[in-house]
C-alpha cells in the first residue's frame, strides 16, 4: 500500500524573501530610470506652483511693481466673493458639462456604430477620430471662419440667412467646438468597454428571446457604466481648463457670457494686472481639478480591478 504524502498549498507557504540589503538596493536599481523624469517633473510643475501660491498671498498690481504687501488670505476671499469670478464660475461648470455631456452622447452612438462589422470600417473610423488631432486653436479658428461666419459661413450658406451664430448663440457656438473636438475621445473610451464586453454573454441573450433595445439597457449600458464615468471624469479634467476656444471665437462675449476661468484669470492678470488675485483663481482652479482628478484616478482603479478579477 503506498502512502501518499500531500503536498502543502504553494500559495499558503511565506514568500521567501531576500535580505534587507538586497531588497533596498535592487529598489533602488527599479527607480534610478525614474529619477530624472522626476526631478524633471518637480521643476517644472510643482516649484512654479509653490511660487504661484506665495504669490497668491501678495497685493502685486504689475502697475505698483515697487509695491508688493503680504495680505495673507485675502486674494481668496476676493474670488470667491467676486461677482465676476463667480459668473465664470457658473460659464466654467455650464460650458464643461455641455460639451462632456453632448461628447459623451455622440460618442456613445458612434461606438455603438463601430463595434459592428461593415465594409470600411477602419476608414471611417480613422475619419471619425481626425478631429481629435486637431490643435485646439486651429479647431476654433475653423468654426469661427468657415462654419459661423455669417457672410461665408458654412451653416448660412446651406440653410441662407444672415444669423450671427456666435454673437447670438454664443455659449452654444463654444460648446459645439468643443463637442465636436472631444467627441472622437469619448468615442474610444467606449469602444473599447463595447468590445471588452462577452460576446457569449450577448449571444445567450439574444438566444432567450432579448430584443436590441433589451440588451442595451439591461447589458451594455450597466457594462459601461464606468466606462462612462471614466470619460467624463477625464473630460472635465480637460474641459475645466478651456482657454483656445473662448478667446479664438468669442474673447469671452458678448459681455462674460462665455467667460470661464481661465479666461478670467487671463483678464484679471494682463488686463487688471493683479497678479494677487489672479494667482489666488488659478489655485482655485488646480484644487478644482485635482479633486476631479482624484475621481477619475479611483475609477481607473476600479476599472484595473475588475479586469485583473475576469
Amino acid at each position: 500500500m503506498t502512502t501518499m504524502v500531500a503536498r502543502p498549498d504553494e500559495r499558503t507557504q511565506p514568500p521567501v524573501r531576500p535580505p534587507k540589503g538586497s531588497t533596498r538596493k535592487e529598489r533602488w536599481i527599479r527607480r534610478a530610470p525614474l529619477l530624472p523624469a522626476l526631478i524633471f517633473a518637480i521643476l517644472v510643475t510643482q516649484i512654479p506652483f509653490l511660487y504661484t501660491l506665495y504669490l497668491s498671498t501678495l497685493s502685486w498690481n504689475a502697475l505698483k511693481p515697487g509695491k508688493h504687501e503680504f495680505i495673507g488670505l485675502d486674494n481668496y476671499a476676493t474670488v470667491l466673493t467676486d461677482s465676476r469670478l463667480r459668473a465664470a464660475l457658473v460659464n466654467t461648470v455650464l460650458l464643461t458639462a455641455g460639451a462632456v455631456i453632448f461628447s459623451m452622447i455622440l460618442g456613445l452612438m458612434l461606438a455603438l456604430l463601430l463595434d459592428r462589422k461593415f465594409v470600411g470600417r477602419p476608414i471611417v473610423r480613422t475619419l471619425l477620430i481626425t478631429p481629435f488631432l486637431v490643435m485646439p486653436i486651429a479647431a476654433a479658428l475653423l468654426w469661427k471662419h468657415a462654419i459661423f461666419n455669417p457672410a461665408y459661413g458654412l451653416i448660412n450658406g446651406i440653410f441662407g440667412g444672415s444669423t450671427d451664430w456666435i454673437s447670438s448663440y454664443p455659449k452654444a457656438a463654444v460648446i459645439t467646438t468643443l463637442v465636436w473636438q472631444w467627441t472622437p475621445f469619448m468615442m474610444l473610451i467606449l469602444l473599447a468597454g463595447l468590445q471588452s464586453q462577452s460576446s457569449e454573454v450577448l449571444e445567450a441573450a439574444r438566444v432567450d428571446g432579448a430584443n436590441a433595445w433589451q440588451i442595451f439597457r439591461r447589458m451594455t449600458l450597466p457594462h459601461l457604466r464606468q466606462y462612462l464615468e471614466l470619460g467624463g471624469l477625464l473630460g472635465s479634467i480637460y474641459l475645466v481648463n478651456t482657454f483656445d476656444a473662448i478667446f479664438s471665437i468669442t474673447q469671452g462675449g458678448p459681455g462674460t457670457a462665455t467667460t470661464n476661468l481661465p479666461y478670467e484669470i487671463y483678464l484679471t492678470t494682463f488686463r487688471k494686472f493683479e497678479y494677487g488675485e489672479a494667482s489666488a483663481a488659478g489655485v482655485v482652479v488646480v484644487i478644482l481639478t485635482i479633486i476631479v482628478a482624484t475621481f477619475a484616478l479611483r475609477v481607473i482603479s476600479s476599472l484595473f480591478r475588475m479586469e485583473e478579477g475576469r
